[in-house]
């Protein structure tokens, strides 16, 4: 933090005592403590929350100097700071760890310090001498870590999913394009990794795309409780210390802000008490990766080989896969895509877990469920279009390879139920796989069906649809 000369120190007090602060640090003594008191894991909270943060102690300075709460002076400075930081700047200034005190205290406060520095600066003072700029009196006026937080936390929550959220969209639809590239290609369906029924390559990833597209409605559904902002309750949701317009206005502000279809919560006290909204959407967010790891292993497996496996299907080679194979390809992104589901979904345990900890007025666990929440919102989000663009946008069928695996398939013998009969068809198996011989060249030399008749019936494309009638024997 300093290069240890007394010269460029400065000296904060708060009520536990003195403190050294950088001279040049925007931030002040809370900040300093939690720096000190939580060198955890290394790691900052995401940039989209600070933001968050910024843009309603934004809101709520503009809204108390309407209000006359807040000299407009000291008022206007704060939002001018607001821009500044907004714009880009003092962005190196956010220090605490995301592993901090409860409920995000030393976070807020480091975002109040630095606020309340750059305007001391502005209005020509020096930093630190809050007798210019108050971070607690002034850029916290009417506010509480515990209605900030958690408000916060859902603005950055929706604005981080709307890529995501773009991004899903679009690995929809190119699975439906190759839904209908694929939608002739008639392969072998699997089911407990055996032999079934035909199925066409097209009718498969049209299942995928139904099923991404269905997450995607999914995280939107979320993300409606989480338009419920609590701000205006203060400690403990009777919004003690502010003006009786206070919350309503902040909200408008932020509404024009963020450009969210965010509300007013009904009630401030359950905003503040149940972080069940986050829950909700973090579980969304697991059940997107449920999904997309079953699509990932499904190409993996599909892409298997090239000699020895399925390949059935080819994806885009974008890097070399042994250290000592030459020549060796591995399915690196659908790899990626399984290791960034699996984290969310652990990151949605500590979420769950860390929700059901609050206790009567606040959830302290909320710096984790932050944390975590948008950590997996913005891996999925850039998994998401890594996948789009580097795997599923370039695969390929062998379409050979896919028939002949769908007319070697033990399952092609089901069609044929309704005509010689589930034993006899049973026998048709077992022969098979004893002899090694074909179903259809079974059938023919037991005198079952005719050749015209198994041709009909075993057509590639009508095994994989309805039939209106079946074949008269």
């Amino acid at each position: 933090m300093n290069n240890g000369r007394n010269d460029s120190l400065r000296i904060e007090k708060d009520y536990l005592g003195e403190m050294r602060v950088p001279k040049g640090a925007y931030y002040g003594v809370q900040t300093a403590r939690a720096v000190e008191n939580f060198p955890i894991s290394g790691q900052t909270s995401q940039l989209v929350f600070t933001m968050s943060i910024v843009q309603i102690k934004k809101a709520a300075a503009m809204v108390n100097v309407e209000l006359g709460c807040l000299d407009s002076k000291i008022g206007n400075m704060i939002i001018l700071a607001c821009d500044r930081i907004l714009n880009g700047e003092f962005q190196n200034q956010f220090l605490v760890d995301v592993y901090q005190a409860g409920a995000g205290t030393s976070h807020h406060m480091n975002v109040n310090e630095v606020i309340a520095n750059i305007a001391i600066e502005m209005l020509g003072g020096t930093k630190g001498d809050y007798s210019v700029v108050h971070p607690n009196d002034h850029v916290n006026y009417g506010q509480s870590t515990n209605d900030v937080y958690p408000t916060a936390m859902r603005i950055a929550a929706l604005q981080s999913s709307k890529k995501l959220i773009k991004n899903l969209y679009a690995l929809t639809e190119t699975f439906s394009q190759k839904a209908k590239a694929f939608d002739s290609i008639v392969k072998s369906g699997r089911t407990h990794l055996q032999d079934a029924v035909p199925i066409r390559v097209g009718q498969e990833f049209s299942g995928y795309a139904v099923s991404l597209f269905k997450a995607a409605r999914g995280i939107e559904r979320a993300g409606e409780s989480l338009k419920d902002l609590g701000i205006g309750g203060s400690a403990v949701g009777t919004g003690i210390n502010t003006h009786p317009e206070y919350a309503g206005k902040v909200v408008g502000k932020l509404r024009k802000m963020t450009n969210l279809d965010i509300r007013e919560s009904k009630n401030r006290f359950e905003s503040m008490q149940s972080n069940a909204p986050f829950v909700e959407f973090s579980g969304a967010l697991r059940t997107l990766s449920v999904e997309l790891t079953r699509i990932a292993n499904d190409l993996r497996l599909m892409s298997s080989g090239p000699n020895t496996g399925l390949a059935e299907i080819d994806l885009p080679a974008v890097q070399p896969g042994s250290s000592i194979m030459p020549g060796k390809v591995n399915p690196v992104i659908p790899e990626m895509m399984n290791m960034v589901c699996f984290s969310v979904i652990g990151n949605d345990a500590s979420i769950t877990l860390a929700a059901q900890a609050g206790q009567f007025e606040l959830n302290v666990m909320m710096p984790v469920i932050q944390y975590k929440l948008l950590d997996s919102a913005l891996i999925l989000t850039n998994a998401v279009k890594v996948f789009n663009e580097k795997c599923v946008s370039g695969i390929t069928v062998n379409a050979a390879k896919c028939q002949d695996y769908a007319m070697r398939s033990l399952g092609i013998v089901t069609i044929l139920n309704p005509i010689i009969g589930y034993s006899k068809a049973s026998e048709v198996v077992k022969e098979s796989v004893k002899t090694g011989k074909s179903v259809k060249e079974i059938i023919h030399q037991r005198g079952l069906l005719s050749v015209e008749q198994l041709d009909q019936i075993l057509s590639p494309i009508s095994m994989t649809e309805l039939r209106a009638k079946e074949v008269s024997v």
